[in-house]
């Protein structure tokens, strides 16, 4: 029980300091909804959208913004730690590197979520889809957590990696990119189920769940392996 409520403690701790430092600099969250943005503004420019093609294109759209942006985000706030010595510091204590990994996850998608609550309604009016419905927002909002706890899994752990070469800006996309690549394919095509119901195909969700618990699993074994390099 004691070692229980270490860890939380230890978690807690962590995870609320990362908030403080963010809302500080506001730096990282205010880049990432910008770019999601602007990402979504050039796809509604680019093709040449009708109902029948909407569909289609729309939530590719969604979760390239969302992708790009939390890579943006994860790259820029542990090397910011890195350069700055904050995170050799925290190393140096005893602290648990899972509770560590776990703060820096929390921390990632509460940033994540909040551009994701940005850009949702933005996603809505330029593709002129009608997420807002009761029923309709209510099977996203698993489907957009469960996607950006994927990508959030694997980029933490990587963007610690990363963050220690000279070239992480170039780095964090190369590692991460390759191994999300199921989060997002299962994310877009249970979203495009979701607008348009009826369609026989695997059961997207529950595979997102699937390589979510996977990700996260590993992710939090190797992270102390990890950031010891």
């Amino acid at each position: 029980m004691k070692m229980a409520s270490l860890f939380f403690s230890q978690l807690w701790a962590i995870l609320w300091k990362d908030i403080r430092y963010e809302l500080r600099s506001r730096q990282t969250w205010i880049g990432m909804g910008m770019f999601a943005l602007l990402v979504l503004v050039i796809f509604n420019f680019t093709f040449d959208l009708h109902v029948s093609n909407v569909v289609a294109i729309a939530p590719g759209a969604l979760w390239v913004a969302f992708i790009f942006a939390s890579l943006l985000g994860l790259g820029r706030t542990v090397a910011a730690e890195r350069e700055q010595g904050l995170l050799d510091r925290l190393l140096l204590t005893p602290v648990d590197r899972k509770a560590i990994y776990l703060a820096k996850l929390l921390g990632n998608l509460l940033f994540i979520g909040v551009v994701e609550i940005i850009a949702l309604p933005v996603f809505a009016i330029l593709f002129n889809l009608p997420i807002w419905e009761g029923p309709t927002l209510l099977a996203l909002v698993p489907i957009v957590l469960l996607g950006a706890l994927g990508i959030a899994s694997v980029g933490t752990l990587f963007s610690v990696l990363a963050a220690s070469t000279q070239a992480r800006e170039l780095l964090l996309p190369i590692l991460v990119f390759p191994l999300v690549v199921p989060v997002v394919i299962s994310a877009v095509r249970a979203t495009t189920l979701l607008l348009v119901p009826g369609v026989n195909e695997p059961p997207w969700l529950s595979l997102l769940i699937a390589f979510d618990v996977i990700f996260l699993s590993v992710s939090t074994l190797l992270f102390q392996y990890v950031v010891e390099e």
